[in-house]
């Protein structure tokens, strides 16, 4: 995944983000009225992520074969009815499909294998393998793997011990989930990049230290807070401590952080977990089905209002709001949609430019 990405840019800086390699870039899977979903691509890898399984359409199998998680909302079609073309397309590949959903989403992913004849899958098939966890905001109620060798029988096996809200950890992310409210349970999700580190070739060259794999275990010490003086081993006998690394060759930034929210009702508890899971993020997808003159309507739907969006993610402090999932009935007036959505965003974020100004005035 690009651990050993070297950069060609300035010099080492523990602040300057804009300049850092984004390690990931997420894109709506499909146009704004259509179905849901964010497609998260790793620009240094052949590997991506997805938020919900609509329409996949616009995929290429490319694409859907870089897919080693999918984060399922809920069930209902339009957020789960892509599960069949990602199945497809991943049947004959060895690397396997993690699933992850609400509580009895396990269940679901077994109707749907047995919804076909599989008599052509025996020992001789590649053993293709999906992973499905059941998710109930805190930890996993259950996780069954199905194997294509097996016709997709369903086993039970163990959870991995995650810390609370948490849907996976590796060494350079972290995926966050919350239970929400939209008359059934759903799931909403934030990937969090842990501490970007890149490297700066200039500062390897003056160092007399060739690129190669020890830059992983250096990105990977950074991550985990090690001290400086920790030797990091280059070449054979040649090591170096990893702060003096630290200070010339490695150009250290806040990880990126992606928040996805869909299909939920407007009331005080999920807004709560709506701002706490998105805070600080860099994107929010957010649903913006209605305009706030059918507010009455949403509530009914237990889905947001464009404005209700472009509030919440004022209040969770988010850099960039985009809008989707917008209902059918706006089709000749998306422009309402996005410009309440902005208006309710913006207006908060001005009130806090005021204030920060009143605050240096004074």
């Amino acid at each position: 995944m690009g651990d050993d990405h070297v950069c060609l840019g300035a010099g080492p800086s523990t602040g300057d983000a804009s300049r850092m390699t984004w390690l990931v870039q997420p894109n709506l899977v499909n146009e704004p009225f259509a179905d849901p979903g964010v497609f998260i691509h790793f620009r240094f890898g052949r590997r991506a992520l997805l938020f919900d399984l609509g329409d996949l359409t616009l995929l290429a199998p490319r694409q859907l074969l870089r897919v080693t998680h999918c984060f399922v909302s809920h069930t209902h079609m339009d957020h789960f009815a892509g599960f069949d073309r990602l199945l497809r397309v991943c049947l004959h590949r060895s690397t396997p499909l993690h699933l992850i959903g609400p509580t009895g989403f396990a269940d679901q992913v077994e109707h749907k294998l047995k919804a076909y004849t599989l008599n052509l899958l025996d020992a001789q098939s590649v053993d293709f393998a999906i992973v499905a966890g059941e998710f109930n905001g805190v930890g996993f109620d259950r996780v069954c793997e199905f194997r294509a060798r097996e016709a997709f029988r369903r086993r039970d096996i163990p959870a991995a011990r995650l810390s609370p809200g948490v849907l996976v950890e590796e060494d350079e992310f972290r995926i966050d989930g919350a239970l929400l409210d939209h008359g059934i349970p759903c799931l909403a999700f934030a990937f969090q990049e842990k501490l970007r580190v890149n490297v700066w070739s200039e500062g390897l060259r003056r160092l007399g230290l060739p690129v190669g794999p020890w830059l992983r275990a250096a990105k990977s010490a950074v991550r985990q807070g090690a001290p400086d003086e920790s030797q990091i081993s280059i070449d054979g006998d040649l090591s170096m401590p990893l702060g003096i690394l630290r200070q010339h060759a490695l150009r250290i930034a806040r990880g990126q952080k992606i928040a996805y929210v869909v299909d939920i009702a407007y009331h005080d508890q999920n807004i709560e977990k709506v701002i706490a899971l998105a805070h600080d993020a860099d994107h929010l997808f957010i649903e913006a089905p209605f305009l706030e003159i059918d507010a009455d309507i949403a509530a009914q739907t237990r889905h947001l209002t464009a404005r209700q969006a472009g509030e919440m993610a004022r209040r969770a402090g988010v850099a960039r709001l985009v809008t989707f999932h917008f209902s059918a009935r706006y089709r000749h007036r998306e422009d309402e949609l996005r410009r309440e959505a902005e208006a309710a965003f913006h207006a908060g974020r001005d009130s806090r430019e005021r204030a920060r100004s009143d605050q240096r005035i004074r």
